[in-house]
């Protein structure tokens, strides 16, 4: 038994990681709406919010463009993410990397996998880059604003925050929503405060309702140091609908959303789109701005950590990290799922390794989030018309008498006409940026119908018109015969946990209560931050402890299709045996697999539950 731990073992267990990777989700596996809710809120109640909130004051955005600007923006994607990708992803089952293939065929999902895995590493790193920047501050590293690091001590701290962001994304989605749902109320609560304490020090003096026209004179004043940067109101929504337009609209999210129960489950973006896209990005900006007059420098000068602890103290640069690591890790994720088309044979957690050490190499590097507005709108642009391409062939396809997965049919390893007009409407789009003849924000619109247009008209003459012979849909969400999991619960094994829940909210009331306090100066704001540290601590403490003692559920996994009471009672009593080990569990798993199955599926499912 002793022979069966170390290096192979090790390797074994990260083998059984199973996330369908290249196959449907199957029906056991499907997640509520609990880790879509926290996903979302963690991912998108990030590092970055504080580099977008305060670029929105620089680039001298006016009060209303913001408020209602980005309140028109978020909803636009909370839609798309509702009405165009859960749906897809639900029907399928599928990641949109081996769903292209059947549409685009063989090369062009090579090309767009690796596109889309080198710009989810640059997005990645810039979340790691923003980590590290609040990192740095204990250290004594001046603030990197430049394009090259200045200090070789900073590329040190990046490489250790990469490390993490890489150890959570290799351990699978279900890893990331329980870490994001851990540290996102708190999270969300780090801009709220923050907003709170930071505002006083701006001169605001009113209530509520005379916050508006303090607004327009302080904060978001309409007036850019740049006037060739300024933005307005449509520049602002549209913003807030393309920073996402890969995932949604681009259909990436179908990572994600293919382990949904429901198509309707795309509203849980609404976590992240009115919690960190609109409430945050308000958030920061207020931050951003009270930053600069009390440490008596621009703004442009400050990076993200620099604001989060001037206002909030060591928890505020603490946010910056845990911001930073709840969306660098999905981010990385998704990178992973892209890479494995062009890594046959690698399991996922390798290839997410690999992908997560080039992106903490481009994470050295502050230039990453400099231009993180234009990067995030040219990304979407580069990606969303391939998911144009698949809604046609998905949904308009079949009602207008076209063959689905025509070119599959036919034998061709190449789409043409996928691939020519997403070729087409891109190059045309960056030729229209470039010559200044429409900003960045408002060409997703215009490239998707382009896009979808020109597919359908290639599509005619390349012969997705030919009649061809039915077939069965080639992707649809069957379970295995001869892996079926059965899964009995044998108990949800529950310990008391009303303590640590208690002290967990106890935790963040106080937080809110202090910055009370300190917004009607009852409070200094060093004081503010020093109870604020103690209460961070308390609350993930208390939180850890809670999620320890919720328990878990107790699967069985049926070694034939229909086994017997008796068999099904002597595996529940082997499962509860203390002796029983991983390295048994390994064995049993890692058995040649029947010869129709993936080999690296042998096992996978059950190690991913638990």
């Amino acid at each position: 038994m002793a022979a069966t731990h170390g290096k192979s073992s090790v390797f074994q267990r990260l083998d059984q990681l199973n996330e369908f990777d290249r196959e449907p989700v199957s029906s056991e596996k499907l997640c509520g709406g609990r880790y879509f809710a926290g996903s979302f809120a963690g991912e998108h109640v990030a590092a970055t919010e504080f580099v977008i909130g305060a670029t929105f004051v620089m680039w001298g955005a006016s009060t209303y463009d913001v408020l209602v600007g980005l309140l028109l923006g978020n909803l636009l994607a909370i839609l798309s993410w509702t009405l165009i990708c859960t749906p897809i992803a639900v029907n399928t089952r599928l990641t949109l990397y081996w769903y292209l293939r059947k549409i685009g065929g063989p090369v062009m999902m090579v090309i767009y996998n690796v596109l889309n895995a080198l710009l989810y590493c640059v997005l990645a790193g810039c979340m790691i880059t923003v980590s590290a920047s609040a990192v740095r501050i204990p250290f004594g590293i001046a603030p990197q604003t430049g394009w090259l690091p200045t200090d070789p001590w900073f590329v040190v701290v990046t490489i250790g925050v990469g490390a993490v962001v890489v150890l959570l994304a290799v351990l699978g989605f279900k890893r990331l929503a329980q870490f994001a749902s851990l540290c996102s109320p708190w999270m969300l609560l780090m801009f709220v405060v923050g907003a709170m304490v930071t505002i006083k020090q701006l001169g605001f003096l009113g209530n509520l309702k005379s916050f508006w026209n303090f607004a327009e004179l302080e904060i978001w004043t309409g007036i850019a140091p740049d006037p060739a940067k300024k933005i307005g109101f449509w520049h602002i929504a549209s913003f807030a609908w393309i920073c996402n337009l890969a995932m949604h609209v681009g259909l990436s999210d179908m990572a994600l959303f293919r382990f949904a129960k429901r198509s309707w489950y795309g509203v849980y973006s609404s976590f992240g789109m009115l919690l960190g896209h609109y409430m945050a990005w308000i958030c920061a900006g207020i931050m951003g701005a009270g930053a600069a007059k009390m440490l008596g420098k621009p703004l442009v000068a400050l990076d993200s950590g620099q604001v989060a602890f001037t206002t909030l103290g060591i928890s505020g640069a603490l946010a910056v990290v845990v911001a930073g690591w709840t969306t660098a890790n999905p981010t990385l994720y998704r990178a992973g799922l892209a890479l494995q088309v062009v890594t046959p044979g690698w399991p996922r957690w390798l290839v997410t390794l690999v992908a997560g050490a080039v992106t903490t190499a481009v994470a050295c590097f502050p230039f990453v989030f400099l231009r993180l507005l234009e990067f995030v709108g040219l990304y979407g642009l580069l990606l969303m018309p391939v998911g144009a391409i698949v809604v046609v062939e998905h949904w308009i396809f079949p009602r207008i008498g076209f063959n689905q997965f025509w070119s599959h049919r036919k034998g061709q390893v190449v789409n043409a006409p996928a691939l020519v007009s997403w070729a087409v409407a891109v190059g045309l789009a960056l030729l229209a940026w470039q010559m200044g003849w429409i900003h960045l924000f408002f060409l997703a619109a215009p490239v998707w119908v382009l896009t979808a247009v020109l597919y359908i008209a290639l599509a005619a003459k390349a012969g997705a018109r030919e009649a061809m012979e039915e077939v069965a849909a080639p992707v649809t969400p069957v379970l295995r015969a001869h892996r079926t999991i059965r899964t009995e619960r044998v108990g949800r094994q529950r310990t008391p946990a009303y303590g640590t829940a208690f002290l967990a909210v106890a935790s963040l009331v106080l937080i809110v209560f202090f910055a009370w306090c300190t917004y009607e100066n009852y409070m200094i704001l060093p004081d503010f931050q020093g109870h604020l540290l103690w209460l961070t601590m308390a609350y993930f403490v208390a939180a850890v402890l809670w999620v320890k003692a919720r328990g878990k559920d107790v699967e069985i996994e049926e070694r034939e299709a229909n086994p017997t009471d008796a068999e099904s009672d002597q595996l529940i009593n082997e499962l509860h045996e203390p002796a029983a080990d991983i390295d048994r569990v390994a064995a049993d798993s890692s058995a040649e697999p029947p010869a129709d199955t993936p080999a690296n599926d042998a096992g996978g499912d059950q190690a991913a539950e638990s």
